[in-house]
């Protein structure tokens, strides 16, 4: 497991490749710019060497960009692709000042926020691939509360995590037993879980 902090997001991540491979394609960035941080969880198509490529070279774009809307970091990111293999990808912008989150989803990487008070918002996922058929890009808004929880899956998990989110475990146990429990064989697989928090911004980003 990962795990790592900025002043305005506490986050844990697991990941592995599918058996038999050395490389996922299941790539994480969390990003912080001023005022803000950008999280993304990036699948690349297939498995292996190549589709970590095309997942590593979109997280690199969307660092290099981390403050700007996220229409515009799909577009980035669907330029940068279109000559190796795509991915399909969801990416959250978080913003202090407004207590606010904007995401997005292309194709098939689940997300979820969970509030302290109970209340579940699924992110609305687009079919396409990044840097192959890009779709109408519709981000949502919402708001956030100190202590609420993200969660992004890609399809090596079962959606089925889901239903099981609960305010009872701390986020790293969470984490944890959802990638144990749900984790599929047959496929790449990442789970990022972060806890909204408060405070300065930090200057780095980590990837993954």
């Amino acid at each position: 497991m990962t795990s790592g902090s900025t002043p305005l997001l506490d986050y844990w991540v697991v990941t592995r490749p599918m058996p038999g491979q050395s490389e996922s394609g299941d790539q994480f960035l969390v990003a912080p710019f001023p005022d803000g941080v950008l999280i993304a969880v990036v699948d690349g198509l297939g498995h292996g060497a190549e589709a970590a490529v095309a997942a590593r070279t979109a997280t690199a774009v969307l660092a290099a960009h981390a403050g700007e809307p996220v229409t515009a970091l799909a577009q980035r990111c669907h330029h940068a692709l279109r000559r190796m293999r795509g991915a399909v990808m969801s990416i959250a912008s978080c913003h202090a000042a407004t207590n606010s989150m904007t995401w997005l989803g292309i194709g098939n990487v689940e997300g979820m926020l969970l509030s302290a008070s109970g209340r579940r918002s699924s992110l609305l996922l687009r079919g396409g691939i990044v840097g192959d058929r890009l779709p109408n890009l519709l981000p949502t808004t919402l708001p956030l509360h100190c202590g609420d929880l993200l969660f992004f899956a890609t399809d090596g998990i079962y959606s089925a995590f889901i239903r099981d989110i609960r305010f009872t475990e701390h986020p790293h146990e969470l984490v944890h037993r959802i990638f144990m429990e749900h984790n599929r064989s047959t496929d790449d697989a990442l789970l990022l879980g972060g806890r909204w928090t408060s405070g300065e911004m930090m200057p780095a980003s980590v990837e993954g």
